[in-house]
């Protein structure tokens, strides 16, 4: 993009705000600085890693919240149009934010859609026979398995350094070599984790599919989900908890591993369909937290997911 263009996007972004009211957001000294604007919290946090202090990078998904579901305001959708550069999850994750996208790219802002860069996977369960809506489609969930995310981290590097103009190549490139190391370390610390897991014990599931990729990575079965779905946007049917009930009770299984940005009343209504004899663990599958609350980084998140996937699989008694 250049200068020019740029500097009358920015201008076009500080009228917005004025007449939203946000004014005090758009001083000057941020006009002159590269934008790169990021959908998801969890993007978000693998972005700032690497652009460090080359470039100002705005989070557009608030902490705790569903990444099927939110939607942007006015000046959040101008955002877009306006930045430098646009990293965005793709595969159908951001359901009510694509559009605003697709419009920022037709205008000309380069976009970078770091799930269809990640070997996406499709949906699928070891459930013979079960539902499956979302059986054949595209898995956005790649941030399960941090090698994926070791290879979109590269890539979003190689787009701020071409895509975003004034920033220094060589610090984003250090900034990702670090983070690589680091994503590096968290791949060897999971496996170590998770090699105290009884084989028999690797089964997953959840209130709604997510885990797809950590599973291939590590080596888990994926049962099902008590949302036959990969997104939140879905309702279970009463067939769909029969035949998940059946499945579990089939493969032993008694653990539910439930998103905890979400409310648990799926996974306690399978609960009740068993007979009251399941554990329901939560994990941070979609979201990240506030700084401090558990899953304040993508690191912190995969690291908390790891140690409750291990505990629960371990400490819960086969079924009968």
């Amino acid at each position: 993009m250049s200068a020019r263009v740029r500097a009358a996007r920015l201008r076009a972004l500080v009228s917005l705000c004025v007449v939203a009211g946000t004014a005090a957001g758009c001083t000057s000294g941020d006009d002159e600085r590269p934008r790169v604007v990021v959908t998801t919290n969890i993007l978000g946090d693998i972005t700032r890693e690497i652009v460090g202090d080359e470039a100002d990078v705005s989070v557009l998904m608030k902490p705790n919240a569903d990444p099927h579901s939110f939607g942007l305001s006015a000046v959040q959708a101008a955002e877009l149009e306006h930045a430098d550069l646009v990293v965005h999850n793709g595969l159908g994750l951001e359901e009510n934010v694509l559009r605003h996208v697709e419009a920022a790219r037709a205008s000309g802002v380069a976009t970078f859609a770091a799930g269809e860069a990640a070997d996406p996977l499709t949906f699928r369960t070891d459930r013979e026979g079960g539902p499956d809506s979302g059986a054949g489609e595209p898995d956005p969930h790649f941030w399960t398995d941090p090698d994926r995310v070791r290879k979109a981290a590269g890539l979003i590097a190689d787009h701020v350094v071409e895509q975003v103009e004034g920033v220094n190549a060589q610090a984003v490139r250090d900034n990702a070599a670090r983070y690589d190391g680091r994503l590096t370390d968290l791949t060897a610390w999971m496996e170590k984790s998770f090699a105290s897991i009884p084989e028999g014990r690797r089964a997953l599931v959840t209130n709604h599919h997510v885990f797809g990729y950590l599973a291939d990575r590590f080596g888990f079965r994926v049962i099902g989900a008590v949302v036959p779905s990969g997104t939140t946007l879905a309702s279970p049917s009463s067939s769909d908890l029969r035949s998940l009930t059946r499945a579990m009770e089939e493969a032993g299984v008694r653990t539910v591993f439930a998103d905890s940005s979400q409310p648990t009343r799926l996974a306690e209504v399978l609960r009740q369909e068993m007979g009251g004899d399941v554990d329901v663990v939560p994990l941070y599958s979609e979201s990240l937290t506030e700084k401090g609350k558990g899953a304040g980084t993508y690191l912190e998140m995969m690291r908390a997911n790891a140690s409750a996937l291990t505990e629960g699989l371990t400490r819960h008694r086969p079924a009968r």
